[in-house]
């Protein structure tokens, strides 16, 4: 089986080969059967592909340590959800999940373009191959995931911080969303190259882009609360180098998602556009580097590894071969029309777009200044979060600002009557509630702003709810909910926008509350003792073990009291794993819409019975992932085509093979 996996992959690198070449000979020839012939080749590397992934899977789960993979991430003793998650838990094993999703993101979109788009579809299907080429050459000649290894009865086990049922999602949807980048820069790259410049290829990959944000929101939204419920810490994100090399595609793809709109529009922004795609795709291949190379120390990174090279070099290729089709290109994406007014939602979008790149940059100065210094002064020198907070959370409140002041202003020109008529009600509820919170004693600057921010975005949007709900009242004599529903079904992009907003707003509120209203303490005590921390008191209870194969369990017995009563009991614990040797901390955590309380088992002196604890309150956290579901279910409206949509999608299924379709 593992010399069928190792085939499967050396074929796979060869009809990617194959089509990457007939691809741009047919288009360059003007031979049809040959382009067909590329787009096959994609089906056939998927294929090859998913038969490898198939093969690995299948050595995992029949625990076949002569595999050297197998050996060192799973065990026979590691739960079965978890040796699933071994797949992607090691370094050659992620590459191989990373090229199974490629060429499944690659299949789908041939299956999609059959009709259409056909004088960019051997340029997308080169493009889409090419990067198929590199990882799929990594897998044959660098980090081969059957290599044998010297016989063992036993494998060394998945990490146990890896042992978590987050970090079982959150790598594939991060996987997901860096992924499915590529479509959208295969096809910015195809009009680059046919110079077919309009918004034919925007349309086209419209989801795949929303698509991709919506993963890279979900992975660094798991990741966040991985690190919460797992490292032990109390916080959701250190701006590690890995958190950083996954958040600043987020940042380029958000940038994107609303500048697009303006170059719809208004034939604007067409350069801007075409480099926030190809930056969003050179800056996942940016992350992957940072985390698969070793160059910066990283609880979420592989072990070191000498993949670094291959990844810088193929970055150098794609920034170069990027730039060079833009600069080549330039004179055919001027602008059809130019910025009227400051005060108008063009305008909001750009300075929206500005903020997003200006925080991207700080946080990519921040992530590789250890490696510069350690280039320039052979001295690493790590930045840390204080830098970070201090530079983006001022861009961050006035991007949560521009959050509801974007939709509410109108295109082109606002007048005065406008903002007055828009803006009253907003800035009235975020004053109000600035003032509200001085009087209740809150006297932190980025706290009280974001809080009014977000109250100012929360209404703006609500209001063009009523507003939309009460103008199709008023025009089709609706009851509320059904004119609701038909507003939003009318234009679910408009609205499903406005529902992330929403979401983000509660993020900014979550994130705001947990950082600056923390309360922290640590004590030691005996059984039978309480301590206080925030509102609450309390009582060390004892301790509780459990042993099994796997991992050795010691969990604290603490019961939690307000006011003098008995509200919960919480177990923190001790993880002992046996394979590898490794002590984890497991937290416990009580939560509710106001706060978060937070408790840790640290050290245990089995002499005197005495345990350590920390505890935390982490104000309104909940908040933060609640944002996330808003976020979910906003994504979900937009994305989901409307019927005007989905009828011209049947009939280009339903076309003839030799029929043109629009």
């Amino acid at each position: 089986m593992p010399d069928v996996g190792s085939l499967s992959i050396a074929l796979a690198l060869m009809f990617a080969i194959y089509g990457a070449v007939a691809g741009v000979y047919g288009a360059l020839a003007g031979r049809a059967a040959w382009v067909r012939s590329a787009e096959h080749a994609v089906y056939v590397v998927c294929g090859l592909v998913a038969t490898a992934v198939g093969v690995l899977l299948y050595a995992l789960l029949t625990h076949d340590f002569t595999i050297e993979y197998v050996a060192s991430y799973s065990s026979s003793t590691l739960p079965l959800r978890y040796t699933f998650a071994a797949l992607w838990g090691g370094q050659k094993g992620s590459l191989l999940w990373w090229v199974f999703l490629l060429s499944m993101f690659a299949t789908v979109v041939h299956v999609q373009n059959r009709h259409r788009n056909r004088a960019l579809m051997p340029y997308v299907t080169a493009t889409l191959l090419s990067v198929a080429i590199f990882f799929l050459s990594l897998l044959v000649f660098v980090a081969q995931p059957f290599e044998r290894g010297r016989p063992v009865l036993e494998g060394a086990d998945l990490n146990p911080l890896l042992q978590n049922y987050w970090m079982m999602i959150h790598p594939p949807s991060l996987y997901m969303g860096f992924i499915s980048s590529t479509v959208p820069f295969a096809f910015a790259i195809a009009a680059l190259v046919t110079g077919q410049l309009g918004d034919s290829w925007i349309r086209t990959t419209r989801r795949w882009a929303i698509f991709s944000w919506f993963f890279l929101s979900l992975g660094n939204l798991f990741g966040a609360k991985w690190a919460y419920e797992v490292l032990g810490w109390g916080g959701y994100w250190g701006w590690d180098p890995v958190e950083n090399a996954a958040f600043m595609p987020w940042l380029s793809s958000t940038a994107y998602l609303h500048s697009v709109m303006i170059q719809e529009k208004k034939g604007m922004l067409k350069v801007w556009n075409m480099s926030l795609v190809l930056l969003t795709f050179a800056l996942t291949i940016f992350g992957t580097f940072i985390t698969r190379s070793g160059v910066i120390s990283s609880v979420h990174s592989f072990t070191q590894s000498g993949l670094g090279p291959f990844f810088v070099a193929f970055l150098v290729v794609v920034i170069g071969v990027s730039l060079a089709l833009i600069v080549y290109r330039l004179p055919e994406m001027r602008s059809e029309n130019t910025l009227e007014s400051f005060l108008s939602r063009e305008s909001a979008f750009l300075f929206n777009n500005l903020l997003f790149l200006g925080i991207a940059f700080a946080v990519f100065w921040g992530t590789v200044f250890p490696i510069l210094s350690e280039w320039v002064r052979g001295v690493k020198i790590t930045v840390g979060p204080p830098f970070f907070n201090r530079v983006t959370a001022p861009l961050g409140i006035a991007l949560l600002f521009l959050t509801g002041a974007g939709p509410i202003i109108a295109w082109r020109r606002a007048s005065p009557r406008n903002l007055r008529r828009v803006f009253a009600l907003p800035l009235a509820a975020g004053a109000v509630g600035a003032a509200g919170l001085l009087v209740a004693g809150v006297r932190h600057v980025g706290a009280l702003l974001t809080f009014a921010f977000a109250l100012f975005t929360l209404t703006a949007i609500l209001f063009e709810f009523f507003r939309g709900v009460r103008a199709r009242q008023a025009l089709m004599r609706e009851r509320p909910g059904r004119a609701l529903a038909r507003l939003v079904g009318k234009n679910r992009r408009r609205y499903g926008g406005y529902i992330v907003h929403v979401g983000i707003a509660f993020m900014f509120a979550g994130v705001a509350g947990s950082s600056v209203f923390k309360v922290e303490q640590q004590v030691t005590v005996k059984e039978g003792e309480s301590f206080s921390v925030g509102r609450y008191t309390l009582r060390y209870d004892g301790l509780k073990e459990t042993d099994s194969p796997h991992v050795a369990v010691l969990a604290a017995v603490v019961t939690v009291m307000r006011g003098g009563e008995v509200i919960d009991v919480m177990h923190p614990e001790k993880r002992f794993y046996k394979k590898p040797k490794q002590p984890t901390t497991e937290v416990s955590i009580r939560t509710t819409l106001r706060e978060d309380l937070y408790v840790i088992l640290g050290t245990y002196d089995p002499d005197t019975k005495a345990a350590t604890f920390q505890a935390y309150v982490n104000p309104l956290v909940a908040w933060l992932w609640i944002g996330g579901l808003v976020l979910v279910l906003g994504t979900g409206v937009a994305i989901y085509p409307g019927a005007a949509e989905r009828v011209p999608a049947f009939a280009a299924r339903r076309a003839p093979a030799g029929a043109v379709t629009t």
